[in-house]
Parts: structure tokens; C-alpha cells; sequence
């Protein structure tokens, strides 16, 4: 067959083929979750300090947050810690029930399955990430390669400490 006769049938080969991908990706909340992209997410609950329930795209996601780490409150076998149930309340008051933007850095889950993020309220500004830090409701935590935010997470922990804000002074080992 003469070429000039396939091409109708490798175009629409390519046509099939594009359309495949693009509703694949309006099917995974647009393809912005993969590494340095992002993502809107509406929050629907708040597993504790520092991991959410979140819809993104029509499915549903527990939601890790980059950087940071607070006390535990529901870890099994693992009593619940100091400051443990101010840091999920505040992060209740943060984002639950609301709109919020996934930032994502280098590596998307961590060994449980849980999506890695960066947490912005719909508004912009800090990130919850960086709001917990400031108020004394976590710690730094560092996983690479997910570290663009380590120097800044770092200076802000640093401040918290030196105030005494939350549990640097609510709590023995701070």
C-alpha cells in the first residue's frame, strides 16, 4: 500500500493515542502530581500532626507532609506524645475541609504509599508545613531528596526553639 494511503490511518493511530493520554491524565488530577509539580487538593480529614486525607482528582490520597514532623497521637503502640494533640488540632484548625495546593518536590511517596507534600492554603502564603514549624507544633525532619525547603525549615525550627514556642517549652525534651 502506498504510503500516501497509510497516512490517514497513522494519524488517526496518533489522534487515538493522544487522546488515551490526555484523559489518563484529567483521570489522575490533571498529571500535576509528579515530581517538582502540583496539584489542588481539598482536605477531608486530619490523620494528626502532620498527614492528611485529601481528594485530588477524583481519588483519594493520605497526604505525608515534606520536612516536618510532630509528635505522634495515633502511631500503633506508640503512647500518644507530648504536644501530639495540640499539633493535630492545629493542623485541623489549618486545612481541614479546605482547598489546598500540593507542592511536590523529588520523590512523590515514601515507603508507607503516602503522597509527599509541601502544604500551601488556597490564599498562598506559608506553607502548613512552615506554619507548624513556626509555632512550635513540629520539628524538622529531613528524607532526601526532598530537601529544597531543608536551610529555610531549619531557620525557622531554630527561631521556634529560641522563643520557646510550643513544645520547646511544653514538653521535657523539647
Amino acid at each position: 500500500m502506498p504510503r500516501s494511503r497509510l497516512l490517514p490511518y497513522i494519524l488517526a493511530a496518533v489522534l487515538a493515542a493522544v487522546s488515551i493520554v490526555l484523559a489518563q491524565r484529567r483521570d489522575t488530577g490533571g498529571g500535576q502530581d509528579t515530581p517538582g509539580g502540583t496539584a489542588q487538593a481539598r482536605v477531608s480529614r486530619v490523620v494528626d500532626g502532620d498527614t492528611v486525607v485529601a481528594q485530588i482528582g477524583g481519588r483519594t490520597e493520605r497526604v505525608r507532609y515534606i520536612g516536618v514532623d510532630t509528635p505522634e497521637s495515633v502511631k500503633p503502640n506508640t503512647p500518644v506524645q507530648c504536644y501530639a494533640k495540640a499539633a493535630s488540632a492545629e493542623n485541623k484548625r489549618l486545612v481541614e475541609g479546605r482547598t489546598v495546593r500540593l507542592e511536590f518536590d523529588r520523590e512523590l511517596r515514601d515507603r508507607y504509599g503516602r503522597l509527599l507534600a509541601y502544604v500551601v492554603p488556597s490564599g498562598g502564603g506559608a506553607s502548613v508545613n512552615e506554619t507548624l514549624l513556626r509555632g512550635g507544633y513540629a520539628r524538622t525532619i529531613v528524607f532526601p531528596p526532598n530537601t529544597r525547603n531543608r536551610s529555610r525549615f531549619a531557620a525557622v525550627e531554630r527561631t521556634a526553639q529560641a522563643r520557646g514556642a510550643g513544645l520547646w517549652s511544653a514538653c521535657p525534651t523539647g
